[in-house]
């Protein structure tokens, strides 16, 4: 492939950056119509009809909106410590963020895939990656609660991940940075890339009924940087498509030294082939370290453990599960149209987009039609398994989603813009300026066999001159846009949690239906739940105290305790006695350096609290659950270090009698 001179290359990236952000786009003042508004509003009392699930960035989080409406619903914390609901927190959900590197309470959330069964989103649960400690995530759409996290041997930077195949046989994750694998020696010079460095995908299977996640396998690569991905679907069923960049293997300075070529690479993963290496044995067992995380609905906690191997094929020794196809330099998207046949490659700084075929590509994989192989991996020529180029659709283009209708939407970073064009002619049919530097786009069901071709939504992190000023940092922002018609409309703009970047919508009967109001008490299994107030208690064992706790509007059994100790671990074990839809209750207490409780009706969540001084401590929900809800409330009594003071606990007793209460 034909390489550039340095210089003029970065020369060349910064008079396009520089041009781009000198002027707005050329339509900005009419972008909005008159009857935008209309479409948008949801009256009060309505619901949306879509829920949108956005990437949380750098919180760690997921964020839930309604669309058209753009409400914020909620926000799910799944790879980070969130005081408002004691995730990470709590002694029930800390195992969670536990890793192999020990507790990491914190990570950068990219990307989200909704479950699928026969190529259709099913609402059952939502995969999320962390891309800084390589960990990929369930939620469980029932409860919008994180039920699951795996973390990922041989990896660094899961910021390809997680894209799952048509029927969620596998989520599929590729490393971002290509490390030496971690059953090697890794304290190696960085300039000894070429030769130590390597590149993993992991293929994740998950349980049918229960959603569990296990590696099955994964695939050793050469050192490049995988981006973003998706499976096959219908005819391309049992392939998977990657675009690589890096091919260079440089390992300093990438913005120009991973841009010699004026190609990178889409790979194309056979994964039916892997599972036939697989189930004969070829691949190798190696031993790595990772956690595997599970909450349990039952008992209301988690549990953590360390695995100790993995199985991996090698793709340089085991043909057949790997070719590269050549694309622009820099690819960012890599999407597969709704019939399964239209693969397109996105290169950050084309000024085209490359859309191939997948019969011509196996055509070309059985003619064995290449043009040499990089690392043992076989490259088909690009012409072979091409379809054809969209010509000048805009500058950078990263990500498209497509209609159902035999469009697909782009979106081009630089130009700032959204491009509607046709698979088949391939010729642009309308366009649509962002605000700005656009980057994912979602349409429901987009990366489907069954898109809604009703809204694409667009997220922006730079936003200037759209919402009041907050600063050195303004807002970031989803726009929405009406794609029901022949032109793309824009009709809202919304601010998000930073920093929005893939994200997912399904029509809201997905989902809510299937809701959960509240945890039947009787099926709490978790060993501190206490079932009714007269079940309540206050243990202690040694220098640890165990508070049997319930809540209920609008008080806390026992509100009164004493007899606790300078030095105690007291264990707040609070079991929510509601059987009602949203009334949840919180708990804190003076002096506790991590969180409140926010248990569910139902629920059962623990509160550790080191007693460090003598004094009264008091403690209420923090949850607004009703009109007397300022009086629920209690006080916790600490003596010294030795005292004589005996165990109480009760609620409207008043114990210890008042002459005995050692009042001055």
């Amino acid at each position: 492939m034909k390489k550039i001179n340095p210089g003029l290359h970065a020369l060349l990236i910064m008079a396009v950056f520089f041009s781009f952000y000198s002027c707005k786009p050329k339509n900005a003042g009419n972008a909005v119509s008159a009857d935008a508004a209309q479409k948008v509003y949801v009256a009060p009392g309505k619901y949306d009809e879509f829920y949108n699930f956005v990437s949380g960035g750098f919180s760690g989080q997921m964020s839930v909106y309604g669309i058209p409406s753009g409400r914020l619903l909620r926000v799910v914390p799944i790879f980070s410590n969130d005081p408002e609901s004691g995730y990470g927190y709590s002694e029930e959900t800390k195992p969670m963020l536990n890793t192999s590197h020990g507790f990491i309470p914190w990570d950068d959330q990219h990307h989200l895939d909704l479950s699928q069964t026969n190529g259709e989103i099913d609402g059952r649960w939502i995969f999320a990656n962390a891309n800084n400690t390589p960990r990929v995530a369930r939620v469980d759409l029932r409860t919008f609660h994180t039920a699951e996290i795996l973390e990922l041997p041989n990896s660094a930077g899961n910021h390809s991940s997680p894209f799952i195949t048509e029927n969620t046989e596998y989520i599929v994750a590729g490393t971002r940075f290509s490390v030496p694998p971690d059953d090697v020696n890794g304290d190696v010079p960085i300039n000894s890339y070429k030769k130590n460095f390597k590149g993993t995908i992991s293929f994740i299977s998950v349980g049918k009924e229960d959603g569990k996640m296990d590696i099955a396998f994964q695939l050793q690569c050469p050192p490049v940087d995988f981006d973003l991905s998706h499976a096959g679907k219908g005819k391309s069923h049992g392939w998977f498509f990657f675009s690589c960049y890096n091919t260079e293997k440089a390992n300093t300075l990438l913005e120009v030294n991973a841009s010699q070529r004026d190609k990178d690479f889409i790979m194309a993963v056979n994964w039916k082939k892997a599972e036939e290496y697989l189930k004969a044995g070829k691949g190798k067992k190696q031993t790595v370290k990772y956690a595997h995380n599970v909450y349990n609905e039952k008992t209301h906690s988690a549990t953590s453990e360390i695995k100790t191997q993995v199985i991996v094929l090698d793709t340089k020794e085991l043909k057949e599960i790997c070719y590269f196809i050549p694309c622009p330099k820099s690819p960012h998207g890599c999407d597969v149209d709704p019939t399964g046949e239209y693969i397109v490659g996105s290169g950050k700084l084309a000024a085209l987009i490359p859309v191939f075929s997948f019969d011509k590509l196996m055509a070309a994989i059985d003619k064995k039609d290449f043009i040499g192989d990089y690392d043992g991996i076989p490259i088909v020529k690009y012409e072979s398994a091409l379809y054809g180029e969209v010509k000048k659709p805009g500058l950078g283009p990263l990500h498209t989603e497509f209609d159902g209708k035999g469009n697909a939407i782009t979106s081009f970073f630089v130009s700032s813009e959204i491009v509607k064009w046709n698979i088949k002619d391939l010729k642009v049919i309308d366009r649509q300026p962002t605000y700005y530097s656009v980057g994912h786009l979602c349409i429901p069901g987009g990366d489907t066999r069954k898109p809604n071709a009703k809204y694409v939504i667009a997220y922006n992190k730079i936003t200037k001159d759209r919402y009041l000023p907050t600063g050195p940092e303004l807002a970031q922002s989803a726009q929405l846009y009406d794609i029901s018609g022949d032109k793309m409309q824009l009709i809202l703009d919304f601010p998000t949690t930073g920093e929005p970047h893939y994200a997912q919508a399904v029509a809201a009967d997905v989902i809510r239906n299937n809701s959960l109001k509240f945890y039947k008490i009787e099926d709490n299994n978790n060993p501190y739940v206490t079932k009714g107030e007269a079940a309540a208690k206050v243990v202690r064992e040694g220098n640890k105290v165990h508070v049997y706790m319930t809540s209920i509007r609008s008080h806390f059994v026992p509100d009164n305790i004493e007899g606790i100790r300078v030095g105690d671990e007291v264990y707040f074990h609070i079991t929510n006695l509601e059987q009602d839809w949203d009334v949840p209750h919180g708990f804190a207490i003076k002096g506790a350096p991590n969180s409140e409780l926010l248990i569910m009706p139902g629920e059962t969540q623990t509160l550790k609290w080191v007693a460090e001084k003598a004094g009264i401590f008091p403690f209420y929900c923090t949850d607004f659950c009703s009109a007397l809800h300022q009086e629920m409330q209690g006080y916790m009594r600490v003596s010294p270090a030795g005292s004589s003071v005996p165990l109480l606990f009760s609620t409207g007793k008043n114990l210890p009698p008042a002459d005995s209460a050692n009042t001055k």
